[in-house]
């Protein structure tokens, strides 16, 4: 009769030590999969701003005809982030897009009568919700990458990230001139931007 027990005690500790195993394995793959979904939408969201790119661009090329260095920037900008592949190439293409897009900004406010023009403004519009849409993805996806690296590096999961190949994810981050604020100033004087 104990060796009966003895024997089913045996038993359910083998099967609750891989329950915990499987347990463990797959909620690696459950968040490993979130973070290429949310990498996916971030994707999904850069592709969205190169099209209204491309659109401001044409837009401002029929008001200045002048200003080929800065749409030759904003294009090169704009093919190097539908090629990019990795989150480090899609990081530093998306802020050479950025620096671009200030450029062609600077060239818009030279017409009043583009600043003025609907499609324009429709366009400038969409591209503020597609970059508030790029920030909560970013932050999503940041979010996701810090719970899988928790996961990937604390005791006992770590253990089975190592044994099946997990490997930690890279963070999506942006470069410290994004993190410059401008200072806004109606006087005569020109004032200094202040770093966050």
């Amino acid at each position: 009769m104990w060796n009966v027990i003895g024997f089913s005690i045996v038993v359910l500790i083998i099967v609750a030590f891989f329950a915990i195993i499987i347990g463990i394995y797959n909620s690696l793959i459950k968040l490993r999969n979130s973070v290429d979904n949310a990498w996916s939408q971030i994707n999904v969201q850069l592709e969205r701003r190169v099209d209204l790119v491309s659109n401001l661009v044409e837009t401002v090329k029929g008001y200045s005809k002048h200003e080929k260095g800065t749409f030759k920037e904003v294009t090169q900008a704009r093919s190097n982030l539908s090629d990019a592949e990795t989150v480090k190439e899609n990081e530093k293409a998306n802020n050479q897009l950025t620096e671009s897009l200030k450029s062609l900004f600077a060239v818009a406010e030279a017409y009043p009568d583009l600043k003025a023009d609907e499609s324009f403004e429709s366009l400038l519009k969409q591209l503020s919700d597609t970059e508030d849409q790029i920030a909560y993805y970013r932050q999503l996806y940041n979010d996701i990458v810090w719970r899988y690296n928790n996961k990937c590096q604390m005791f006992p999961s770590n253990i089975l990230a190592n044994f099946f190949g997990f490997e930690n994810e890279r963070y999506f981050e942006i470069e410290e001139s994004e993190k410059i604020v401008p200072k806004v100033n109606f006087s005569e004087e020109p004032v200094e931007s202040q770093n966050i």
